[in-house]
């Protein structure tokens, strides 16, 4: 087995990537810049995975971490955060996608230099990226915390992250909110139930890490952030406020220990 392998192995079922689609990106990059400390670096790809041909793509960085890439929203997209989840074979995964009660956006395509991506929605409509990872860069951990699900009730699509990517729902609740567990038992996202506006889809929210929540709360107010239109529990609405950027992108803050099970 090459190192390549062996290191897609050790990601497998991990969350090892987050792209932005933004419809301005100069105003994206000075927002999380001025609420998380990211600075950024611009690659040219030759061939760009968003309609290809020579383009700027901008990564974001948390000290030398990179974590993100931003890009300008591509035809046919919505803006916001897109997770990926790695898996050891993408084109496998999304051959059961259909089957699992999902739909496939973007059938498998390659990330010169990167990897191979797909763009998947769950069966509730909740649209996450399935990644194999072609290099030897581990799992980023500095930018994001767990994984925030938000869906309309309390269903979450269980079957399908299990079957593509190891996941387990934790058997217990604590403080409203349900664990998600990656293939070795980690926690790698939750799940909160809301009120969702009439004919919106389920949602994954990154929860981007900062050094205060108060401090970063304040300064993505006064860059122009908004609560996100959606009702949740009010321990989800206390602890985990979602917020949308000057885009309509929701997140949330959160620190290192954010969530604890």
């Amino acid at each position: 087995m090459s190192g390549g392998e062996t290191m897609t192995q050790s990601k497998a079922g991990q969350i090892v990537w987050h792209d932005l689609f933004t419809s301005d990106r100069a105003r994206s990059m000075a927002f999380y810049q001025h609420v998380a400390s990211w600075t950024y670096q611009i690659e040219r790809a030759t061939d760009f995975a968003w309609g290809g041909g020579e383009k700027d793509f901008v990564l974001a960085l948390s000290g030398d971490e990179a974590g993100a890439g931003f890009a300008e929203t591509p035809s046919g997209q919505q803006n916001g955060w897109i997770a990926y989840i790695e898996v050891p074979d993408v084109d496998a995964a999304v051959s059961r996608v259909v089957t699992l009660g999902g739909k496939i956006v973007r059938e498998p395509f390659e990330v010169p230099g990167v990897g191979r991506n797909a763009l998947v929605r769950d069966p509730l409509g909740a649209i996450v990226g399935i990644s194999l990872s072609r290099h030897s860069f581990p799992v980023p951990r500095r930018q994001f915390g767990p994984e925030m699900y938000v869906s309309n009730g309390n269903d979450f699509p269980q079957t399908f992250y299990a079957d593509l990517f190891g996941w387990q729902v934790s058997p217990e609740r604590v403080k409203d909110r349900v664990a998600l567990l990656g293939p070795g038992g980690d926690l790698v996202a939750t799940h909160h139930a809301a009120t969702l506006p009439a004919g919106s889809n389920s949602v994954w929210v990154p929860c981007i890490k900062v050094a205060s929540v108060s401090d970063a709360f304040r300064a993505a107010e006064t860059k122009g952030a908004r609560p996100a239109s959606l009702e949740v529990n009010e321990t989800v609405q206390v602890h985990d406020p979602i917020l949308c950027d000057p885009d309509g992108a929701p997140f949330v803050l959160g620190v290192t220990q954010t969530t604890t099970f």
